[in-house]
C-alpha cells in the first residue's frame, strides 16, 4: 500500500501516514520514505510505539548511523543517540546538524518525548528553496565563496549559562573542530543547489573577519526568510525526519523554561562538494569516532 503523503508548504515539509515507524518495513516502504524526503527535505510521522532501539531501526533505513556527536556522549546504552533535553540548553541558533566535521550527516531523526504544553515548536528552513530564489549574479558569486566551519561555540550564550548548560558547553568544544565547505553544495542524489552555511559557520575563506560577517548575515537571512520555512508544533509520539544535507533548523525557545525533550539519531553524510566538484576539506580535529569519511563522494554533477 503506497503511503499518504501530504504536502505541509510549498517548500518544505510533508506529514506522511499509513506507516508505523515501529513495524518491521519493507524495501518498498523505505524507498517510498526516503523518495518522501527528497522531495520534501523533512517529513514527520505519527510514531506513538516508537522507542529508542526501533527509532536507531528506523533511522537505520536510511543509512548507516554516526555516534551521538562527536565530542558529547550518548545516552547510556544508547550510544547513536543525543539526548536534546532543554536543561542542557537550547538550540535557538540556526544550523545544519554538525557542520564542523568533514562529512556531516546526511539525514537526522528526532523523536519527541516530553514537549511542553505550549511553544517549543521546530522550525526548518529550506536552503534548496533560498538558493534557487537569490538573484543569478548573487548565485554565481556564492557559488564561488567557501566557509570555515568550527564547533568553538555552543548554541547558548555563556554568561546566560546555567552551571549545567556549561557544563555541557564545556564538553561540547572539549575537543576543536574545524572543516571548509562550500557555501553552495551540490546535492548527492538530487543535484539540486543550497546554501550550505548557518550558525557554525564562523568566517567566508579569503575575506576579513568584517566582510565575512556581513556576507554571511547577508546570506543567512535569506535562507530564513518565511517562504522557506516549516514551523512544526510538535506532539509526543511523533518522529521528524529532515535532510542535513539541504536544511537548516532552529528550536525555539518559547515555553518558559518547562520541560521538552527530544531524541537525536544521525544518519551518515559524504564529504560536501560544490558546483565545481571541489570537494570538503578537514582543517582540523579527527571526527572519525563519530562518522567515517567516505573514500569517494558518490556527488550529483552539478
Amino acid at each position: 500500500m503506497s503511503l499518504d503523503i501530504q504536502k505541509i508548504t510549498a517548500h518544505i515539509g510533508a506529514r506522511v501516514s499509513g506507516v508505523d515507524p515501529s513495524a518491521d518495513l519493507d524495501a518498498a516502504t523505505i524507498a517510498e520514505l526516503r523518495a518522501a524526503l527528497l522531495e520534501h527535505k523533512a517529513i514527520v510521522l505519527d510514531a506513538p510505539r516508537l522507542d529508542a532501539d526501533g527509532q536507531a531501526r528506523f533511522a537505520g533505513h536510511f543509512g548507516d548511523l554516526t555516534t551521538a556527536h562527536p565530542t558529547v556522549p550518548g545516552v547510556d546504552g544508547a550510544p547513536n543517540i543525543l539526548d536534546v533535553d532543554s536543561e542542557r540548553g537550547t538550540a535557538n541558533v540556526w544550523h545544519t546538524d554538525v557542520t564542523f566535521v568533514v562529512n556531516p550527516p546526511a539525514i537526522s531523526t528526532l523523536r519527541s518525548i516530553t514537549i511542553p504544553p505550549y511553544g517549543g515548536e521546530t522550525l526548518i528552513a529550506s536552503t534548496a528553496a533560498a538558493y534557487n530564489s537569490l538573484p543569478e549574479p548573487l548565485k554565481a558569486w556564492a557559488e564561488q565563496l567557501w566557509a570555515v566551519h568550527t564547533n568553538v561555540y555552543d548554541y547558548a550564550r555563556a554568561e546566560e549559562d546555567t552551571p549545567r548548560q556549561k557544563e555541557y558547553r564545556d564538553v561540547f568544544q572539549s575537543t576543536v573542530y574545524e572543516s571548509l565547505h562550500p557555501v553552495v553544495r551540490v546535492h548527492p542524489e538530487t543535484g539540486e543547489k543550497g546554501l550550505f552555511i548557518g550558525g557554525f559557520t564562523r568566517r567566508i575563506h579569503g575575506l576579513s573577519e568584517t566582510e565575512s560577517r556581513d556576507v554571511i548575515r547577508l546570506l543567512q537571512a535569506h535562507v530564513t526568510k518565511p517562504e522557506h520555512i516549516l514551523r512544526w508544533s510538535w506532539k509526543p509520539g511523533q518522529v521528524l525526519v529532515f535532510d542535513n544535507r539541504i536544511t537548516q533548523h532552529y528550536a525555539i525557545d518559547n515555553y518558559d523554561s518547562q520541560p521538552r525533550k527530544l531524541a537525536r539519531i544521525t544518519v551518515a553524510g559524504d564529504v560536501p562538494v560544490a558546483v565545481d566538484g571541489g570537494r570538503s576539506q578537514s582543517i582540523t580535529g579527527d571526527a572519525s569516532h563519530y562518522t567515517p569519511v567516505p573514500e569517494t563522494s558518490d556527488a550529483a554533477a552539478a
